[in-house]
């Protein structure tokens, strides 16, 4: 009898659990074949409302979503799994304008591929995105050794997590990471090229949307007023920075 994803390789995590979700089977069916080879757990899904319930049912790493779908599309479903996960969400589209990438990385996904796309090139955007949430660890345990306070914001480094008010900010893996770079780094300008780079740990090709959309999310849950921000400002013509606060008695 056949086992649905327990083809892994040597050395392989049996945590590291994908769902493709694609109402094409055949594509869903090559996708598979290619994350098994790369020893990877795949599960199935054939339009939105069946990801839901694999997600709320099974401990997943990591979703690689189409766009077009019955049911429940794409977008709808990243904005559904946005509100209780922060696991990667990679979006499948046929759709190649900026425009529609912007629109899916708005509504919670952290990366988009283009079909039709390389094999070799997906596998890769897999493996970096669940390296980056790996490398995030476990934020619910052990102490910090460590506090950056800025303000109404306090990000504790081992943790990696970052509160407001006192209350922890529910920030997807790569959100994180962008908060992660900016905290240490209080007054220091960005370039939206070198955002991309140290975050998602490639070439910054055409980086400037992604690395927005990105901070836009990032302030509508952190400032009090997204339209006129006190801490992630850009400083046009060069990048973003956390201006570092004056501190208070």
């Amino acid at each position: 009898m056949a086992r649905q994803g327990m083809r892994l390789r040597k050395g392989s995590n049996m945590s590291d659990c994908v769902l493709v979700v694609d109402d094409d089977r055949e594509i869903v069916k090559a996708i598979s074949i290619l994350l098994e080879g790369e020893g990877y757990e795949v599960l199935k899904a054939y339009d939105g409302l069946q990801a839901l319930d694999i997600l709320a049912t099974r401990q997943v790493r990591l979703v690689l979503i189409d766009v077009m779908m019955p049911k429940l599309d794409g977008l709808s479903a990243v904005m559904r799994i946005r509100e209780k996960q922060n696991i990667p969400i990679i979006v499948l589209s046929a759709k190649s304008e900026d425009t529609d990438k912007v629109l899916g990385l708005s509504m919670g996904a952290d990366d988009y591929v283009s079909k039709p796309y390389n094999p070799q090139e997906l596998a890769a955007r897999v493996k970096s995105q669940l390296r980056r949430y790996t490398l995030l660890g476990d934020i619910h345990t052990g102490n910090c050794a460590g506090e950056i306070k800025n303000g109404r914001l306090l990000y504790r480094t081992e943790e990696k997590t970052l509160y407001a008010d006192g209350e922890p900010i529910k920030l997807t893996a790569t959100e994180t990471n962008i908060i992660d770079l900016l905290m240490r780094n209080l007054g220091r300008v960005f370039p939206a090229e070198e955002i991309y780079r140290r975050v998602w740990n490639e070439d910054a090709f055409a980086s400037e949307n992604t690395v927005m959309v990105h901070i836009r999310r990032i302030r509508e849950k952190v400032e009090l007023n997204p339209k006129e921000p006190e801490y992630i400002k850009v400083v046009w013509g060069i990048g973003y920075k956390m201006e570092k606060q004056e501190k208070r008695n």
